[in-house]
Parts: C-alpha cells; sequence; structure tokens
C-alpha cells in the first residue's frame, strides 16, 4: 500500500523509546498533540528540541499542552516551537492534498478547553476557500468533543469550530490529554486519541479524577504504545496500526 502521509501522535512525555522507533522509519510529518514537557522549563523545551532532531522526518508540528504553558500563557512554549505560527500558536498547512489545522485550546482555562473569537475567526477564515472534497485533519491537545466534561475533557466552543468543517466530506480530529484510545464519529469528523506513552489516565468516569494510573510493568507497557494513521488516495477511512511497547 503506498502512503502519502503519516502522523505519530506523542503524548507527553516523549519517550526515547518511541523516538528511537520513529527514526528508523522516514514520515512524511510528524504531529505531537501537545504536554511537550512536564513543567515548561526553558531547559525542558530545550532537551525536546533536541530528542525531536532525532526522527527521521522533515517536517515535525506541535501544539501546546496545559503542562507547556503552566506560568506565562505558552510564551516559553511559542519561543522554542512558535515560528510561523498565528495569534496564540495556531496555524495550519497541507501535505499531500491533505490540508491540517493546529489549534490551540489550553489557553485560558476554565473548566474546559478554550479557543475564543480569533482563532474561531481563523478557522472560518482559513477554510472558505477550500473545496468540500478536500481531507481536513485538526489536532489539539484537548478533545474538541464532549469526552468527558466533568474531568475537563472537552472543548467549550468546539461546536462551533467544527460548525465551519461541515461541509466537508472528510474531517479527522486528533487530541492528546487524555493519555488512551478513543474514538468517535460525528456525522463526516471523527475523532482519535492516541495511546499515552508516558502513563495511563482511567478511564472516563471510573474514578473521583483523572489521576495516572499506577501499574506494575507488564501490564504499564500494554497500556502504553505507538499509534500510526496512514492515508492512502483512493481510500474512504484511515487505516489504524496499533503497536504494544516491548
Amino acid at each position: 500500500m503506498a502512503t502519502c502521509c503519516r502522523t505519530t501522535l506523542a503524548p507527553p512525555p516523549l519517550s526515547a523509546e518511541l523516538l528511537a522507533r520513529r527514526a528508523e522509519r522516514l514520515a512524511d510529518f510528524v504531529i505531537h498533540t501537545g504536554d511537550l514537557t512536564h513543567l515548561a522549563t526553558p531547559e525542558q523545551f530545550d532537551q525536546v528540541k533536541q530528542m525531536l532532531t532525532g526522527l527521521n522526518t522533515p517536517h515535525i508540528f506541535t501544539v501546546p499542552g496545559e503542562h507547556d504553558s503552566t506560568d506565562d500563557a505558552g510564551q516559553k512554549y511559542r519561543a522554542a516551537f512558535g515560528a510561523g505560527t498565528r495569534g496564540e500558536g495556531w496555524y495550519s498547512f497541507d501535505v499531500a492534498g491533505v490540508h491540517v489545522i493546529a489549534l490551540v485550546n489550553t489557553l485560558h482555562l476554565q473548566k474546559l478547553g478554550h479557543l475564543g473569537t480569533d482563532q474561531l475567526e481563523f478557522i472560518e477564515k482559513d477554510v472558505a476557500g477550500l473545496s468540500a472534497d478536500t481531507p481536513i485533519i485538526v489536532f489539539s491537545h484537548i478533545p474538541l468533543f464532549a469526552m468527558y466534561p466533568d474531568w475537563g475533557w472537552g472543548t467549550e466552543d468546539a461546536a462551533q469550530a467544527l460548525s465551519y468543517l461541515k461541509r466537508f466530506s472528510s474531517v479527522t480530529c486528533l487530541n492528546g490529554h487524555v493519555h488512551q484510545l478513543f474514538s468517535k464519529t460525528e456525522g463526516n469528523v471523527t475523532f482519535y486519541s492516541a495511546t499515552t506513552t508516558a502513563y495511563p489516565l482511567p478511564h472516563p468516569g471510573d474514578g473521583p479524577a483523572p489521576k495516572p494510573v499506577t501499574l506494575p510493568a507488564g501490564p504499564l507497557h500494554d497500556a502504553l504504545g505507538i499509534r500510526e494513521v496512514s492515508y492512502t488516495k483512493g481510500q474512504e477511512t484511515l487505516a489504524l496500526k496499533e503497536q504494544k511497547l516491548q
């Protein structure tokens, strides 16, 4: 099967094992869905940049997680990874016939993720000139659907953002934050979250809060992993390959 694009979602923190595996294969581009660091220190951002240079890919695209903006509204993140972005770090790009939109929903948090007026206007204008058959990928840290609002797993103004994408035949939304596999389809939009490379979190509603789950070494490896998404022209669905860390 000819693959025209491949993405890797890497929730926090970056795993040396994951990076070693990705260095062995060429990827058209790599996406990181946020929380590149845990404490948003300059040293951690520098370490991440050095680790990412080992990936065998010409393009690396990121968005911030809440851990990347703990004390400065994302200023240190943007200094390290914000080149070419707009506003508080959002942007879009085209690759292999796919239009990709990177959104920031971890700033100005109340209970849920938040996009804000400026970013919503960006989305509306960004897709206005695209044909309806253009495949769209959107990635953000916090889910763009109400996965579990009681834990903050959702984005309060996501419905308006997604309303601008209703006319497109294929929209895929990728997120981090929840540290577990999840998929959901609503109309023309399919949502995916990836297995964590750091530590697992409980399933929605399983316990009073989304605190890290402690597991023995064996079961822990089964809860961690790598997700690859390959897109091939002429197919209507994405082929998913799940790979556990050994």
